[in-house]
């Protein structure tokens, strides 16, 4: 999702601000749960997580797509809640492809602008544009075509390019790790609902608040081993299927002794 930031004489501010925003379904089930999160004018803001942790469904509530149940989202100042998806001027783009199968790939394109009632020959201009920078230009007069696999790590680069040309807001829902750490501006980890941790790429990688995000942002991809903590003389081991491993004496700081 990107709120629209287009009117720069309005000098309209697209910062999205999240005070503990609850997703609660019929039955009780929650998908999101108190999340907070100030995104910041121009910010490319990364959600990631496995799938079900959440992170499609905080897009769709700032998009308006699905109802908030508790909390408050402001874009900019405004409270949004109420207001109309039309009415939040945010651009979103979905995984899946909501096309029409009877119409070209031309048509497809502009089927939002004649909406509008934007002039032809700019409908013209701007399609032509996105197939460009789609690479897909030769595909217009053709029906419906999906594009191929191998254009997504092609594809990274150009939103990355076009983020910068808007200059708007960007908010990019991924479980691709690799995406998210080379796109963000900052990354939120998501796991069950709950943020886990909001950082750079740089800081997620070398200070994970915990093992899940240690886990699911490692790359190569991390292993993880059972083991008990047991004091070795005036040293501290760790102990698993008859092989023991000594603390290096900066890590054995003096808490460690409460859990031996």
């Amino acid at each position: 999702a990107a709120p629209n930031h287009h009117y720069q004489e309005e000098k309209l501010m697209a910062s999205v601000t999240l005070k503990n925003v609850y997703k609660i379904y019929a039955g009780g089930v929650t998908a999101v749960t108190d999340f907070c999160l100030d995104i910041e004018d121009k910010e490319f803001i990364i959600l990631v997580g496995p799938s079900g942790c959440g992170k499609s469904t905080t897009l769709r509530m700032i998009a308006g797509l699905e109802e908030i149940s508790k909390g408050e989202l402001y874009i900019g100042d405004q409270l949004a809640n109420d207001v109309a998806p039309k009415d939040r001027d945010i651009a979103m783009v979905f995984q899946n492809y909501a096309l029409y199968p009877h119409m070209t790939v031309y048509d497809n394109m502009a089927f939002g602008l004649k909406l509008r009632k934007t002039p032809k020959d700019e409908i013209k201009r701007r399609v032509e544009e996105a197939a460009r920078i789609l690479d897909i230009s030769h595909l217009l007069d053709e029906p419906l075509s999906n594009l191929d696999a191998k254009l997504r790590a092609q594809m990274r680069t150009e939103i990355a390019k076009l983020h910068k040309r808007l200059g708007t807001t960007f908010i990019y829902v991924t479980h691709d790790q690799t995406e998210a750490m080379t796109m963000g501006d900052r990354i939120v980890v998501m796991k069950d609902g709950f943020i886990q941790q909001v950082d750079t790429p740089q800081n997620l990688y070398d200070l994970p608040v915990n093992e899940f995000v240690a886990g699911f942002m490692g790359s190569p991809q991390m292993n993880f081993v059972d083991a008990t903590l047991v004091k070795d003389g005036a040293e501290y081991a760790l102990t698993f299927g008859g092989t023991k491993v000594k603390i290096p004496a900066k890590k054995a700081n003096a808490e460690i002794a409460n859990y031996v």
